[in-house]
Formats: structure tokens, sequence, C-alpha cells
């Protein structure tokens, strides 16, 4: 029986002797693509080449990729742990051909390698082929059913519609029709019962599709029409935890290697034996399925957060935390002890997880001690109001939005935990109740992220080029633009045959300037630069008038500048940093604009003055050595790392990288940067703060920005001098200040603590006495804080029963104080219901606890018809 590690190696090398190029997997998490959060297929990294922005290096190459599923078309998350093969993390194994080989040799390698070389029982398999879609003039796919006749008999070949076997990238983009592998994992009697014929694509849990062969030969515009790609593409995706189930002869994912070492873990950490109850048994399966997820993201540079691709992780952390608190007895942090064994047992494929064991193990802990702070509490909440309000179902079996928004914002329930919580109880949640909770603010994003794009229109032909590394300035021509709406504006998007404008990438933003029309003058302003599928995108208002004329294209040189000093800072920076304060300190994230840096590092503790103190003076080291930039392109990355070059996880690197080197420093960087240190001028940090478990944030200025800063911090000490006449010795001054304003505070409180004992015995010698009660009012205003003081005060010196009121008045706003006895407390009055009573007379309100409340208002000639209003209620008039 092959290991998980075989079952992938032997992939790999199946696909090497048929002449494919291996590749690494991309990051999970994507950084540049603004369609997608995350890698959900094998053919993502691809999709530049797929699209033709790209140049295709390797016309067939092989991979095992690691993907993520849960959110969108493909999601997962429900059937995670329920079932035996969905997954939030997975690996998809994958061969593709771009523009070489097509239907019959994919269908070929994929017999071959199922049947000869893991030797998988041919009787067992089934191919599903696209059925055609006359409604859109595509036709059945007799092509691929032909090559598979050659292996297959016409009864395992089943058709599919156009949801199982027609696959597209997206609204647009490259598709085509798709072949599915789908093996019967059943025994021989369940075989010979029910054919297997009739359960491919019927959720059946041993009827399973392994393989899916994508035949791209179309592209699909705006307006939905279909036209043929110049180049055919195959694409491949297996999912490689169900052929190691097929492999290893079991009949769940979770019972292969990939998952065993993970769940007897979980057990033996909770003392659970695996296979005792179901509950528990779907417990562990999600966390084993979690563990990966959490652990692969932390690697690619994702934390967990409450935005986008950071909150989904966060969701799936506590999905897990969740599920052990519940059913495994879990009431301290454990998801993160399991980081070890995912490391024995995925580290050898993936060895950027050994690199960051010790900030993912962080992360992990620190996000579950959060949570489980308030876990409880929000459980708590969430099955009192199931108790009280909703019976068990029996008054209504649904939860409002309003306490599903309350748990969301108050407590940091996703929405979708809730849902679970209330499904194991069988009840539901009104999810349209929360949308309308949270419209403002969905509305804001939904207006802010909304992107709607015309189809491209072809203006010329021409390679597109970056020329912004050497130049600021180029001849160009318009290929192609569309026009966009975002935000309700109209913008148009330009792609240049050769382009000085660097487009927004790996942290730095994109440049401005102009084109000016070679023909007739006109200039247009080119307002940002982005990058879309690898292709540098100019933003504008307006199109020139002629877009076919030669431009003349420009970018802000100063703008540019000062965005390469502080790109180029960073690199100083992450080498001072790793010199101060270790080797562990990696990139975690930045960004690099005209105005600041900002820079994300791992480290575990604040930086002390003294630390930030030498970092600066390394840089400024470094700036006053003037080192001269060594650039090197396209260094193969096996030579990039030999030289020491420095890389950020979770960026996606090609085989030849871009290689800057200051002096010592020395990382892969595709920005642009100063020709020589010295043009930084200065370089000052601003801030240093924790923006997450084991992640710190620097932001940082330079040249005149630094220059600026230092002018501020500057006049500040000048004005803080005038207001000391001028004293030589600021510090000595502020500290006299202090030393002055403490003694002075202790003499304040002591006055103010003869008063309150001054007060509360002439209180107690003389109060008003109604039958058996002693009533208190204050007859003059008090502060809030000092009226509370006495209230307690005087509970502890009163042996009769007693009520205490007393007033306080800040300007327009007042305050009502009302203390009783548990004595009248036990009668049955209460403070809080009479304080929220007799805010009316004040136009306020407020609450508090039976013997002791408070009342806030902004009607302080109400206070007086407040307190009788009180004793009235308590029948001491």
């Amino acid at each position: 029986m092959y290991t998980s590690k075989q079952i992938r190696q032997l992939f790999l090398d199946f696909f090497k002797s048929k002449g494919h190029h291996i590749v690494p997997s991309a990051p999970m998490v994507i950084k540049d693509d603004p369609t997608l959060m995350f890698t959900n297929a094998g053919m993502n990294q691809f999709k530049d080449v797929i699209l033709g922005n790209t140049p295709i290096k390797y016309p067939r190459v092989a991979d095992s990729q690691k993907c993520l599923r849960v959110s969108g078309k493909h999601n997962d998350l429900e059937e995670v742990g329920r079932d035996t093969y969905h997954h939030t993390m997975f690996e998809m194994l994958g061969n593709w051909s771009f523009g070489d080989y097509f239907k019959k040799e994919a269908i070929e390698y994929a017999w071959e390698l199922l049947v000869d070389v893991y030797k998988l029982d041919p009787d067992r398999l089934y191919v599903t082929v696209f059925e055609g879609a006359p409604e859109e003039g595509l036709e059945r796919d007799n092509e691929a059913e032909a090559f598979w006749r050659r292996v297959l008999p016409a009864d395992r070949i089943i058709n599919g519609n156009k949801k199982d076997n027609f696959w597209e990238m997206g609204d647009t983009g490259p598709c085509g029709p798709c072949s599915e592998i789908h093996i019967d994992l059943r025994s021989d009697a369940e075989r010979a019962a029910v054919p297997g014929v009739s359960l491919v694509n019927h959720d059946h849990p041993q009827v399973i599709e392994i393989w899916n062969l994508v035949f791209m030969q179309y592209n699909r515009m705006a307006d939905g029409r279909l036209e043929a790609l110049p180049n055919k593409v195959i694409d491949t995706g297996m999912g490689f935890e169900r052929l190691c189930m097929a492999l290893q002869g079991k009949t769940s994912n979770y019972d292969t290697d990939v998952f065993t070492p993970m769940i007897s873990a979980i057990s033996s950490l909770v003392h659970v034996p695996y296979g005792h109850t179901e509950a528990q048994d779907i417990a562990m399966r999600v966390i084993a399925d979690h563990i990966r997820t959490i652990a692969f993201s932390i690697t690619d540079g994702q934390l967990p957060s409450n935005a986008k691709a950071g909150y989904v992780i966060r969701r799936i952390l506590r999905r897990a935390v969740r599920y052990g608190y519940t059913f495994l007895g879990q009431k301290q942090a454990f998801v993160y002890k399991l980081v070890p064994v995912l490391l024995s047992s995925m580290g050898e494929a993936y060895p950027e997880l050994v690199q960051q064991e010790q900030i993912i193990t962080k992360v992990i802990k620190e996000e579950e001690e959060s949570f489980l702070r308030t876990l409880e509490t929000g459980i708590h909440i969430l099955d009192s109001y199931v108790e009280k309000e909703m019976d068990g179902g029996k008054k209504s079996s649904v939860l409002p939005g309003s306490v599903l928004f309350e748990l969301y914002d108050t407590y940091g329930f996703p929405v979708d935990l809730t849902e679970l919580i209330l499904r194991e109880k069988g009840l539901t949640a009104d999810v349209a109740g929360f949308e309308t909770e949270m419209q403002k603010q969905k509305e804001r994003a939904r207006n802010a992220a909304a992107i709607e794009a015309d189809d491209w229109v072809m203006v010329g032909e021409g390679d597109v080029d970056f020329v912004g590394y050497d130049h600021n300035e180029s001849k160009t021509h318009i290929v192609r633009y569309r026009k966009i709406k975002k935000k309700g504006k109209d913008l148009y998007q330009v792609i240049l045959t050769h382009s000085p404008f660097y487009a927004e990438m790996g942290g730095q933003i994109g440049d401005r300037g102009e084109l000016r029309g070679m023909a007739n003058q006109e200039v247009v302003y080119v307002e940002d630069t982005v990058r879309e599928n690898n292709l540098p995108i100019h933003i504008m208002t307006k199109l020139p008038a002629d877009l076919t004329q030669e431009f003349h294209a420009s970018i802000d040189s100063r703008r540019r500048r000062r965005i390469e000093c502080n790109h180029s800072a960073t690199h100083l920076m992450h080498l001072a940093l790793r010199q101060v304060l270790g080797t562990h300190v990696e990139q975690k994230g930045s960004f690099v604009s005209d105005d600041v840096l900002r820079f994300d590092f791992s480290h575990f503790s604040k930086m002390t003055r003294e630390e930030i103190r030498k970092v600066e003076n390394l840089v400024s080291d470094m700036i006053r050595a003037n080192f001269p930039i060594d650039e090197r392109r396209c260094v193969p990355m096996s030579e990039a790392k030999e030289m020491g070059a420095m890389a950020l996880f979770g960026e996606k690197y090609g085989e030849e990288v871009r290689v800057i080197r200051f002096g010592d420093s020395i990382e892969l960087c595709g920005g642009t940067h100063v020709p020589a240190t010295g043009v930084i001028g200065s370089f000052r940090i601003v801030s240093e703060s924790s923006i997450a478990a084991g992640i710190r944030r620097i932001e940082a200025v330079t040249g005149e920005a630094a220059d600026a800063y230092n002018d501020k911090l500057q006049d500040l000490i000048y004005d803080l001098q005038g207001l000391f006449q001028n004293s030589p010795n600021l510090k000595q001054a502020v500290q006299k200040l202090i030393s002055e304003d403490e003694q002075i505070r202790k003499e304040l409180r002591e006055a103010m603590d003869e008063r309150k004992e001054r007060l509360k015995k002439e209180l107690l010698a003389a109060p008003k006495v109604v039958g058996d009660v002693h009533v208190y009012v204050v007859p003059f205003t008090l502060k809030a804080d000092i009226a509370k003081d006495i209230a307690f005060a005087v509970k502890a010196a009163e042996t009769k029963e007693f009520v205490y009121i007393a007033n306080s008045i800040d300007s327009d706003k007042c305050t009502l104080t009302l203390m009783l006895s548990e004595g009248l407390v036990a009668q049955g009055h209460n403070a809080s219901n009479l304080v929220r009573a007799a805010g009316k007379f004040i136009q306020g309100g407020g609450g508090g606890q039976p013997a002791f409340a408070t009342a806030g208002g902004k009607r302080p000639e109400g206070l007086s018809e407040a307190n009788d209003f009180i004793l009235a209620e308590l029948g001491l008039q």
C-alpha cells in the first residue's frame, strides 16, 4: 500500500517522464488577483499564461497545489467532517498543456497513471463527457468520448450536463468541456446489487470524482458569447486526499495517513477515543481539517483578522475551537499544540511550514485564547435565548437577526458558527434579519468593491513591456482598453505596449503620470497603475481622442523617487531588524507609498526604545555609506538563494527572480529603488506596534518626510520650553511640575476624603425618619463619583432600613444616584426600576442593581421631581 508521500511523488515522477516541467505550489493566499482571495484550483497560478498575459515558458507542467475552498460557488465548509471527502484546505494534483497536447494525450496519460502506475481496478472507473448545450450552440463532446472508448466500454461513459461537465473560470474568461473520472469504492456485493453508473454525480460517499480533465477551448466574453481560444489548454485537477483514500483501500479520506496522525494526536490530547461517538468524531475530523488550513494560511502571510481573507481564516479557527469546546470539553487553548504533528506529516513536501513553525504556533495560540474568553459568554447568551424565547422551537424555531448580530458584533461569533450551533439544536437563524442589521456596512463594502467592466476593446497589437526600471518615460501605443464603473464613477483601464508606469505590487503603490499624444499633443492623466492577471493596467478618467497614435508616456518622477526612497529604506530596515532583534525576524507584509513606509515582521515582544534607536542608527549608517544598487534580473532561484537573498513567504516567485542588493542587504524584489542609498537622505521610525500575535508593525519616513518629522519634534520641544520660561533643562522642569502636581493631588484627595467623612456623619446624625425607614436626600449637588462613595459609606454605617438619594449636575447634564437597603430590596423594591422610571423627569434613563442604580439625563431642573417620584413610589413622602 502506498503512503501519501509516495502517492504524491509518483504523480510528479510520472508527468516528469512525459516531458512535464514540475513547478512548486503557489501560495494558497492570493495577493495580486482582485477576483480571488485564495487559490481554489490548481490552475490559478497559470491564469496569466492561459489568458495570454504571460509568455509560455514550459508548454507542459505539473504540480501539487495547496487549495482552499470556503466561499463562493466552491463552498465545502458545511460538509467538512460530516462526510468522508470534503475539506477546506486540500491538495490538487494537476498537469497542464499550453498549446501543446490536447484531449487525446490528456486522456491517455490519465488512464495510464491510474491503471498502469497506481494499479487501480479499471472496472471501478467511470467517466463523464459533456452532453452539449444547444441553447449556446455547443455540441456533445464526441471527440473526448471517442478517446475514452479506446479504454472503457460505452456503458461506463456517462453524459454530463453543463453544470458538471462544462468548466468556466468565472463569468468571463477561458472555459470548455471536461471529463470527470469517478471511482466506485463500494464492496463487490454492493456493486453487484446496484450498478455504479446510477450513482455517479449523485453524492454517494463511495462513488466519488477523483480527477477532472478540463479541455479549455473557448473564451467567455462579457456579453456571454463564446470565442475560440487561440491556444487550446489542458487543465487537470485530481483530489490528492480522495486519491489516497482510493489507493489505501479506505472508505473515508480521514482514514488515510493524510489525517490519521492528526486525529490520533487530537484523541490523545483531549483524552477521548476516536470512534466513541459520532459527534466527537465529527469534531476531531473538523479540527484535523481546519488546522491544515489555518497553518498554511499563516505561512502564506494571511493572519486571522476581521476583514476579507483574514476573516475567513479567523472563522475557520473559531469553528475548530468551538467544536473542541462543545464536543471535546476543551476549555483551554489546544489547537496550537497540533502544529508539530502537521509539520511531521507535511513539512517535507512544504518546507515553508517548518520555517514558520514558531509564528504559526503563537498566532494560533493567541487567537484561541482570545476567542475562548468570549465563547462561553456567547454560548450562554445563545442558550438562554433559545430556552426563554424560542423554547427549543416550540415558540419559534428561528433566532432573530438582532440576536445573531449581537453575537457577531459583541462576541465575535461568525454567523455561520451561530447557524451551526442552532442547526445542532434543530433550529435556524434569521440571516435576512442579520443582513438588515449590517445593511449600511455591507452597502459601503459593496460600493467600495463593486466594479462593472465591459469587454476589452482591441486598438492595436504589440507585446506589453514594463520599461520603468530603466526609464521614467517612453514612446508607446495603446494595445486595448475597457470601460469600468467603480463606486458609480466611469473609469478606463488601458494597456500600453511600453510602459514606464510601475503597477502596484509587492506593497509598492502604482505610479501616476501622463500620456501625451504625439500627433495632436493631447494630454490625458494616468491616475493610478494596478496589476491584474500579471498585466499593468493604467487607470484614467478619460480616453485620448485618437487612440491609434503614438504616445509619449511619462511618470511623476518626483513622486516615484519618494516611493523609491521608502522602498529601499524598507530593505535596509529589514536587515537592521535582523541584526538587532535576531534572524527570526521575517517580513510579513509591507506598504510603500510616497509618504510613508510600513513594515510588518515576526517578533514576539515590543521593541524597546534602545532597540528602535539601534535600528535607526544602522539604517542611517547604510544610507551614509551610499551603497550603490546591485540589481540582477532573471537570476535562477537557486542562485539567488546561494547569494543569501531573503524571500517573503506567501509571495509567488518564478524560477527566475530579480535580486536587489545594497551592501549586505540582499532581497528578492520586483519594486523600484534608488540608484544608491545616499539618495534616501534620512530615516526615522515613527511608530512600532503589535498588529497580531507575534507580528509587529513599524511605520517610518525618509527624506523630506523624515526632515518634516524632525522639524515637528523640534517645534514641540521649543513650544514646551516656552511654557517653562525657556528653562535650560526641560526634563528637570517637567519632572518638577509632575512632582508638584502629585503633591497637590494628594492634598486634594485628603481634603475630599475629609469632606466625604464629614458629610456622611452629618447625614447619619440627622436622618429623616418615615416609619421604620431612614431617608437620606443630600440637600445639595455632588460629583457623581463622590455621591456613589458616600452611598456605600452610609450603607456600611447604617443599621436601619434606609434610602439614599443624591443629585449631580455637570453643565447641562445631570445624574441621579439611588441606594436602597437590603431590607427594602427584600420587600420587593428595585433601585434599577425606580431610576429607570424616574429618568423621564430628567429626559434620560439608567439602571443598575436592585440595591444601587444611577440615571443620567439632560434636564437638571427635573431632579427634584425625580426625587419626589422615587420617594412616592417607596411610600416615604
